[in-house]
C-alpha cells in the first residue's frame, strides 16, 4: 500500500493502528521522517515493542536487521526497528523480508520494521528491492509537493497543540516564516505555550498513552490580532531562541539573536550554557545515545538530528576547546572579547565556520 504522508499522518494519529509488518518512508524532508517515527511510537510502546535504531552502513547490515527482527525477548512482546540508510537490500534479503512481511499479514509475528530513505524516484520504485514494501507493507512518500499540503500537515500539528487559526492567521503565519515548515512548526509550538498549555500537557499525556483523540477537541481559537500580539511578543530574543536558530542552522538569525542578546546585556555565562548544551547533546548523538535519555524533547528530535547531519566528527572534535575558550574569555583569562568567541561557536553549530583550517 502507497500513501503520501498527509494521507498516512492523519491515520496513525488514531487511537488503534496496527503497525506489524514493513513500513518504507521515503522523501528529502527530515522533519516529515521524524513526525512518521512521533506517531509511530506511542503504538509501539502502547504494543510493548521494543524499539532500536540500526544505521545501513553496508548491504551487510542487513543482517543484523534480519538478526534482532528474528531474536526474541522475555520482556517485550515484538520489536520495532527504525533503520536508517540508503543501502539497498540483496537477492536473498528481499525474499527475507517478502516472508517477514507476509508472515506479519497472517499474524505469524507482530515485528515492525521502518525503513527511512531518501527520495526515491520512479525507476527505484519498480526495483526489486521496493516490491515487498509496496505489495505486502506500507510506503509512505515523506515529500511536501505544493504550499496547500505544506499549510493541511500544519494544520494538523496546530490540532495537536490545541490551537485553531483563522484564515488570516494562517496567511500571517506563512508570510512570518517564509512558507518554511520547520520555522512554521516552532512558531505554532511557541503559540501553544502562550496560549494553550493546559491543552499542550494532556495532548502529552495522550501521546504517551497513544491515544490522540483528545487533541482534537476544545482547541483555542486564534484570530491575526492574536498572532501579531504573540510575533510582537516573540521580538525580544532569548537564549531559547538562540538554540532554535542555531539547531535549525539559521546562521543569519543565530547572529542577529546573539548581537540583539549582547545590546540587552545577556548574561554571557547564561549564553555559553545554551550553547554547550546543546553542543554536548549533538556530540552526544552522534555518538549513538538515544534522545529520550538525554532529555531532548520528542518536539525539538527532529532539529537535533537536522543539526547532527550538518556535522561530522572531525568537526565536532573542537568543540570542547573552543567551549573552554570561551568560558576562558568570560572569565577574562584570554584577550579576545567573550561575545566573538560566542558568535564563532554558535556559527559553527549551525554549520557555518568562520575559520577553516
Amino acid at each position: 500500500m502507497q500513501d503520501t504522508f498527509i494521507q498516512a499522518y492523519p491515520k496513525l494519529l488514531q487511537p488503534s493502528v496496527a503497525v506489524a509488518g514493513l513500513w518504507l518512508a521515503h522523501g528529502d524532508e527530515p522533519l516529515l521522517s521524524q513526525w512518521l517515527i512521533d506517531a509511530l511510537r506511542p503504538h509501539w510502546r502502547a504494543q510493548n515493542y521494543a524499539i532500536k535504531r540500526i544505521e545501513l552502513i553496508s548491504v551487510k547490515s542487513w543482517q543484523e536487521v534480519l538478526s534482532e527482527l528474528g531474536s526474541q525477548s522475555l520482556f517485550d512482546d515484538a520489536s520495532a526497528l527504525i533503520v536508517t540508510g540508503n543501502h539497498k537490500p540483496d537477492k536473498a534479503v528481499i525474499a527475507e523480508l517478502e516472508r517477514f512481511a507476509v508472515e506479519a499479514q497472517t499474524g505469524t509475528h507482530s515485528h515492525s520494521l521502518l525503513w527511512l530513505t531518501p527520495k526515491q524516484d520512479k525507476r527505484a520504485q519498480s526495483s526489486k528491492w521496493f516490491t515487498p514494501f509496496a505489495q505486502y507493507g506500507h510506503v509512505i512518500d515523506c515529500n511536501l509537493y505544493n504550499e496547500q499540503q505544506r499549510q493541511q500537515l500544519l494544520q494538523i500539528q496546530a490540532q495537536q497543540f490545541g490551537l485553531r487559526l483563522s484564515q488570516e492567521a494562517w496567511q500571517l503565519l506563512m508570510s512570518h516564516t517564509e512558507h518554511h515548515l520547520l520555522s512554521a512548526y516552532q512558531t505554532l509550538w511557541r503559540l501553544s505555550y502562550l496560549f494553550a498549555p493546559q491543552l499542550v500537557a494532556k495532548n502529552i499525556e495522550a501521546s504517551h498513552q497513544a491515544d490522540h483523540s483528545t487533541q482534537l477537541s476544545n482547541n483555542v481559537a486564534l484570530d491575526i490580532k492574536d498572532l501579531q500580539a504573540a510575533l510582537v511578543s516573540d521580538a525580544q530574543f532569548s537564549v531559547f531562541d538562540l538554540s532554535d536558530a542555531m539547531l535549525a542552522g539559521n546562521s543569519t538569525q543565530v547572529a542577529k539573536i546573539l548581537f540583539q542578546l549582547k545590546a540587552t546585556d545577556e548574561p554571557t555565562t547564561l549564553v555559553l550554557w545554551a550553547i554547550s548544551k546543546d553542543m554536548r547533546q549533538i556530540m552526544q548523538l552522534m555518538d549513538g545515545q538515544d534522545p529520550q535519555a538525554l532529555g531532548i524533547w520528542r518536539s525539538k528530535q527532529g532539529l537535533y538530528q537536522q543539526a547532527c547531519r550538518r556535522q561530522s566528527k572531525t568537526q565536532t572534535a573542537e568543540w570542547p576547546a573552543l567551549l573552554y575558550k570561551c568560558d576562558q574569555a568570560i572569565k577574562g583569562l584570554v584577550r579576545q572579547p567573550a561575545w566573538e568567541l560566542l558568535l564563532q561557536a554558535a556559527l559553527e553549530l549551525s554549520g557555518k565556520r568562520l575559520f577553516v583550517v
